[in-house]
């Protein structure tokens, strides 16, 4: 059977049994994304915050990733309390998983500047295979003939620590490592894969109108090398950001963002992937983001200008 590059790439990815990947979506823009890795960062901004993210990945290549985000997050009733929700959409191909999250986090003061949180997250995934719908050289393969969809529930963790302009975490969003069967009689499975993710960041002022902000997001899990974003965005009077970023064996590309008002922020990035197995069918990966805070405490509570 001569399956194409795409098929072969999804049952790497997905299916191989002796094969581990990463499975969680990727994110250029993980520093304005914290939520989505780390409960722990709830209510960590002081006001009502929603964003929204939208990756295409691969531009070009049939049933490429594409993943998109909404979090919301805000202190609850004490400022030492956190919650959030988290809905994710990641697709590739005729695999689609879908998972919605609530995130608790506990804000320890440690003194007038810094602050250590600790998260959970709890929810479902939603899985959805139709391999059925992929156009094979054989059509009568059994393994590509199912159809069909999988829950789990899931559980994870965080810390996260802040201090000025500096913060730093680590979590692991999922801590099950769920079997998931699609479909009625499954010819194949997916083994969720425990991940941990550390971030970091600090932001330096070099003169009154121009700072820098270089940040790095490392993700390990087991099987699979350990891979390192490392971003540095300058930002302009504290309205115009502009970075570069390289992820190790994978991609590197170029950030870019404008705080429409001291509330809205919009951003967007291009990274191309340099990997050997998609290379030749590499049109590049966008993304772009909204974030929003919707103050609802006391503004005399709220740090200007907002740094993470």
């Amino acid at each position: 059977m001569n399956i194409s590059f795409f098929k072969i790439f999804l049952l790497c990815t997905f299916f191989a049994g002796s094969i581990y990947a990463q499975q969680d979506a990727m994110f250029t823009h993980y520093m304005n994304n914290t939520l989505a890795v780390n409960p722990a960062y709830a209510g960590s901004r002081d006001a009502l915050t929603v964003t929204a993210l939208h990756r295409s990945q691969w531009v070009g290549m049939a049933g490429a990733p594409m993943t998109q985000t909404i979090t919301a997050h805000t202190p609850f009733k004490r400022d030492n309390i956190g919650i959030g929700l988290s809905l994710m959409n990641d697709r590739l191909g005729p695999i689609n998983n879908t998972s919605l999250y609530f995130d608790f986090a506990y804000r320890l003061k440690l003194d007038e500047k810094s602050t250590l949180s600790m998260g959970m997250k709890a929810g479902l995934n939603f899985l959805n295979a139709k391999l059925n719908q992929l156009n094979l050289d054989e059509q009568n393969d059994q393994s590509f003939q199912n159809a069909g969809a999988s829950v789990a529930p899931n559980f994870g963790f965080g810390l996260y620590y802040s201090r000025d302009r500096l913060f730093a975490g680590i979590s692991s969003p999922r801590l099950l490592q769920n079997n998931l069967k699609p479909g009625a009689q499954p010819t194949i499975a997916l083994r969720e894969k425990r991940h941990y993710f550390i971030i970091a960041g600090y932001q330096f002022k070099i003169n009154e109108q121009l700072e820098m902000k270089p940040t790095t997001l490392i993700k390990l899990t087991a099987g699979a090398p350990v891979q390192m974003d490392l971003t540095a965005s300058f930002i302009w009077k504290n309205f115009l950001h502009l970075g570069a970023m390289f992820r190790t064996g994978d991609a590197f590309g170029v950030l870019a963002g404008y705080n429409i008002t001291d509330q809205l922020l919009l951003s967007y990035s291009f990274d191309w992937s340099y990997r050997f197995q998609t290379v030749r069918y590499n049109g590049g990966s966008h993304e772009i983001m909204l974030r929003y805070d919707f103050i609802i405490i006391s503004p005399q509570k709220i740090r200007s200008p907002r740094y993470f």
